[in-house]
């Protein structure tokens, strides 16, 4: 074959495998818009973890690392048939739906409506996976529907978690990736630590959630509630009860400390991974339910 042939052939190669490439960075930023998307994790061929989006051409394709490409097909080769569509296992999964909310519901929400007689029993998302799988099984074997605001770490140790919560009927937010004090950070940090608990979110769910709640901390400050919207959350979700599980009460006081604080639309702040919370639930539900007050989502809440 001659010099010229194979440079023509060459360079067909690369074009190929540039359209390819481009094909699947469309894929990775098409489909229908979604309000909640944050504009901060668009996914650029420089930054792409290919263990994490599971696309090797990102480490394997010379048009993507500007290495010499490979050496001219055959054209007496059999050509590779195209792939098959990916099947239900692999496709990416279906976002939650969630009830609009109320005309006029704040940009940080500490409690619902007065009248109502729904509360929101919210859960810091992280801990031992058992503990957590406990809380959401008695709460389903009542009928309540908790919100989960999850840790990012906790997500990348334990992604089940995500599927288990939505799959119940729960409602899954981000408590930013680290848990760290987010207040006392700059901007930029804050921001981080919002998009990236908010990517590990969409990966495993479809979408980032509605709420976002700020970290070590009760209410955004100015600057955390513009670097939550900035990634794509309208609003914060904070709380009007706290009962401190967090500090192991035993089970009998943490729920005196509920029963005694909740009222028609109360938002509730306890935590996955402590054994007092999975031993106080059943007995909380029975004193919500005897005072006619109905545990839901925070957009339920809010709806």
């Amino acid at each position: 074959m001659t010099a010229d042939r194979r440079a023509v052939l060459r360079t067909a190669a690369k074009l190929a495998a540039l359209s390819a490439a481009g094909g699947v960075l469309t894929a990775c930023g098409s489909g229908a818009p979604r309000r909640a998307d944050p504009g901060s994790l668009a996914v650029h061929p420089g930054n792409v973890d290919p263990q994490q989006h599971g696309d090797p051409q990102h480490t394997t394709d010379p048009a993507w690392n500007g290495a010499e490409g490979p050496a001219s097909p055959d054209p007496a080769a059999p050509q590779p048939t195209a792939t098959a569509a990916p099947d239900a296992a692999t496709a990416p999964p279906a976002p939650p739906v969630l009830p609009p909310l109320a005309p006029g519901t704040p940009l940080e929400v500490a409690y619902g409506p007065r009248t109502g007689k729904n509360v929101a029993l919210t859960f810091h998302g992280s801990g031992d996976p058992k503990l957590a799988t406990a809380l959401l099984e008695i709460a389903e074997q009542r009928g309540a529907k908790l919100t989960v605001m999850a840790v990012g770490s906790w997500l990348d140790q334990q992604p089940q978690m995500a599927r288990r919560i939505l799959d119940g009927g729960h409602e899954l937010g981000n408590h930013t990736q680290n848990h760290l004090n987010i207040s006392a950070m700059s901007p930029d940090q804050a921001r981080a630590e919002i998009a990236q608990c908010a990517e590990r979110l969409q990966r495993l769910t479809g979408s980032i959630g509605r709420w976002f709640r700020p970290s070590a901390a009760q209410y955004a400050t100015p600057m955390v509630r513009e670097q939550a919207k900035a990634v794509g959350y309208e609003h914060v979700l904070s709380f009007d009860v706290d009962p401190r599980d967090y500090a192991d009460p035993s089970a009998a006081e943490l729920q005196r400390r509920i029963l005694n604080s909740v009222r028609g639309g109360s938002v509730v702040a306890l935590h996955m991974g402590h054994q007092c919370t999975v031993d106080a639930l059943p007995a909380i539900l029975d004193g919500l339910a005897k005072a006619g007050l109905g545990p839901v989502t925070a957009s339920q809440l809010c709806a």
